[in-house]
This record gives C-alpha cells, structure tokens and sequence, in this order.
C-alpha cells in the first residue's frame, strides 16, 4: 500500500522539467535572411545556416559513428536548456556550453522524433535560450539530408 501513495506523491511534487519556461510560438516570426549550407565533414556531415553576413548563426551537425545529431548555436554564456520550436512540436533540451567554441549545443538520437520535425518543418524553424529572442531560420532540405545521413 504505501508504493502507491508514495507514487501519487512523487506527480504532485513539481520537477525541474516541468518548471522551465514555455518555448514560444515561432508560427508568426519572420526568419533571419541567410541560407543554409550543406557539407561532408570527416566524421559525418552538417548543415549550417549562415546569417546575410555570412556568420553562422546554426549548425546541425551528424557524427555517423555515433549516430548522433547536434545541434549548436552561438552563446556567450551558459544555459540549461535549448528551445526548439517547429511548426509541429516544440521542447526544452537539457543543453551544454561549450567555452572553447562559443557555442551552447544539444545531442540527441538519429532516430528522435524532433529531428523529423525539423525536416519538415513549415516554412521556419526556431532555437533559442529562454530570456533572448529565438533565431527563426528557413526551413531548407539540407537538415533532412544530415537527419537522412544519420540514419543510414
């Protein structure tokens, strides 16, 4: 009897996952001009999305030894999670900082089901860290094709 109640307990007692702040709504956003690039790099390949200046503003990368997807843009600081936002799902991912690049990134499973999203995604794409705006980039077929050579 008391696994029960210590279970019911455990849903009423608020985790630090349900505490994050929302991901916002992107559906009315206008996207960054730029463009996104698609390469072979020696461990896989990746897309970067690059802003009118040329300086890359997203990067989705695929280790195929791994097969893994990363996901990374440029951050001055730290932040807990990365917010992703598609036009048919959004999440919070747990994310790192990494000093040496100056970039905060997230890594997830060839086969998560948010890496779908952002292949066919409507027209835009957002990721961000809560408490900034988001970038809103195009959504081009060069993010299926580095989720495509993930999985193959």
């Amino acid at each position: 009897m008391r696994l029960p109640i210590a279970a019911a307990f455990a849903l009423l007692v608020p985790s630090s996952l349900s505490a994050q702040v929302a991901v916002p709504d992107l559906s009315a956003a206008t996207t960054v001009s730029g463009s996104w690039n698609y390469a072979a790099t020696a461990t896989g390949t990746t897309a970067t999305f690059a802003n009118a200046s040329s300086l890359p503003q997203l990067a989705i990368t695929c280790t195929r030894a791994t097969r893994r997807v990363t996901i990374s843009k440029p951050a001055n600081a730290a932040a807990p999670f990365l917010q992703v936002w598609t036009s048919s799902t959004s999440r919070n991912i747990a994310a790192s900082f990494k000093p040496l690049t100056g970039r905060i990134e997230v890594d997830l499973a060839a086969y998560d089901p948010l890496l779908d999203a952002l292949a066919f995604s409507r027209g835009r794409i957002g990721v961000g860290v809560a408490g900034a705006p988001a970038l809103v980039a195009p959504a081009w077929p060069e993010i299926a094709r580095v989720v495509e050579d993930c999985r193959s």
